[in-house]
């Protein structure tokens, strides 16, 4: 029997109620027996709170900008219902006996309650209760110690690693672990995702998936709204135990920094995530050092930053998967961003801008995945440019558009999606 912490607040019945239950709870705060209340109280509330909501909107698109993206015009709607239930629920508070309080209280965290709920169900946040309740739980274990290279499995030429690959006390679950890696972004601590085959000996040489979160955003994201750890052992019981190693540094090195994953004047993100992360791997884990079995992918930001990577060290990465990423990087303008990032230098930003150097090198050794949200008006004509110009210059990519919009439920299945095409391409399987 399905758990009641495990029922959709995505899709079904919880986020229709939560939406029934808001728009009441909202009718019966605005209606009172009392002419004042109509003709003064109600009006400017409503009014108050329509320009307080839009002032915050202008500041946030226009001034503060902590993401690329304007916000969302239903969630401005959301906002402001949930400004206008506290703010009639405080009017109505003193002159109520006590039940009338309770219900008023009641009301507005019902409309509250819809509220946060219609959000979480337009970026598809956290799927589940259970999904809310494990934020507040640490899951992170210790790393284990590399090991001797007597005990790691070799793959003969020509071999894939399943078709050699024989376990025995095998786990039925990776493990992940909360980490520092060093370097010239001091952030916030990284996570690691180790699948089962990683606690088996010999230990066998894995591909590694570099992943990296949108801005704002932090590396957990992925366990939380991600759901790394589930939807990574569900791969890894399809394949007797193998997946990648799933490493998830800090790009940003704060919630709303963007340096732009580049070297510039916002930080030098591109060399701790292209030096200072491959290091600390090759040097921490028992992973498969071919560029081939190299991985970066990324949403949104992190999505654009996986282009990045890929086309200024192939090297290093020799796949990415860029889901719902933007056309550059980016601070709102073209103008904006190299004037931040490099005091106005034009031609600095077009030498490490992806498209720039897409039109005038090939990169046939590189693949990708680029996807996008049916329902993104932005970032799918940008992933759309995005892919041919990968095309036109020789790379193996592929284009996928999955229902929704720029949020997680494009997010997840796009990554997911993605591994069996990952698995053939760094030699996991065949």
């Amino acid at each position: 029997m399905l758990s009641p912490l495990d029922l959709s607040l995505i899709n079904g019945p919880i986020p229709k109620a939560a939406t029934v239950a808001a728009a009441l709870a909202l009718t019966c705060l605005a209606i009172r027996k009392n002419r004042t209340w109509w003709v003064r109280v109600l009006p400017i509330v409503v009014l108050a709170c329509a320009l307080a909501v839009t002032g915050l909107t202008l500041v946030i698109n226009h001034v503060w900008k902590p993401w690329p993206e304007p916000m969302p015009i239903i969630l401005m709607v959301w906002l402001g219902a949930a400004l206008v239930a506290v703010s009639l629920g405080v009017a109505r508070l003193r002159p109520s006996r006590w039940y009338g309080r309770v219900l008023t209280v009641v009301a507005a965290v019902a409309v509250i309650s819809g509220a946060l709920t219609a959000t979480n169900a337009y970026y598809g946040l956290y799927p589940t209760s259970r999904a809310v309740l494990e934020v507040f739980n640490n899951p992170s274990v210790d790393l284990p110690d590399s090991v001797p290279v007597a005990e790691e499995l070799v793959v003969p030429p020509g071999k894939k690693l399943a078709e050699v690959w024989s376990p025995a006390d095998l786990p039925e679950k990776g493990t992940l672990s909360e980490t520092e890696i060093p370097g010239a972004l001091k952030g916030r601590p990284a996570w690691v995702y180790l699948p089962p085959a990683y606690a088996v000996k010999p230990r066998p040489r894995l591909p590694v998936l570099v992943l990296l979160a949108g801005q704002p955003g932090s590396p957990r994201d992925w366990y939380d709204a991600g759901r790394i750890s589930d939807n990574m052992d569900e791969f890894a019981h399809a394949h007797n135990g193998l997946a990648p190693i799933v490493v998830m540094p800090d790009s940003l090195g704060s919630l709303t920094a963007n340096p732009l994953c580049l070297d510039s004047k916002l930080g030098q993100s591109e060399t701790y995530l292209t030096r200072d992360v491959p290091k600390w791997i090759k040097e921490r884990l028992t992973v498969d050092e071919r560029r081939e079995a190299w991985t970066v992918a990324g949403l949104s930001q992190g999505g654009t930053c996986s282009l990045q990577l890929a086309v200024r060290a192939p090297d290093v990465y020799g796949n990415f998967i860029d889901l719902s990423g933007q056309r550059e990087p980016t601070l709102g303008t073209r103008a904006e961003t190299v004037k931040a990032a490099f005091g106005g230098d034009e031609a600095a930003f077009r030498r490490v801008n992806p498209l720039d150097i897409l039109a005038e090198q090939r990169f046939p050794q590189l693949a990708g995945v680029i996807v996008a949200g049916k329902d993104d008006g932005v970032y799918r004509p940008a992933g759309a440019e995005v892919f041919e110009a990968c095309r036109k210059a020789g790379m193996d990519v592929l284009w996928k558009e999955l229902p929704g919009g720029h949020d997680w439920n494009v997010w997840r299945p796009g990554l997911y999606g993605s591994l069996p095409w990952l698995a053939q391409r760094t030699g996991l399987v065949r």
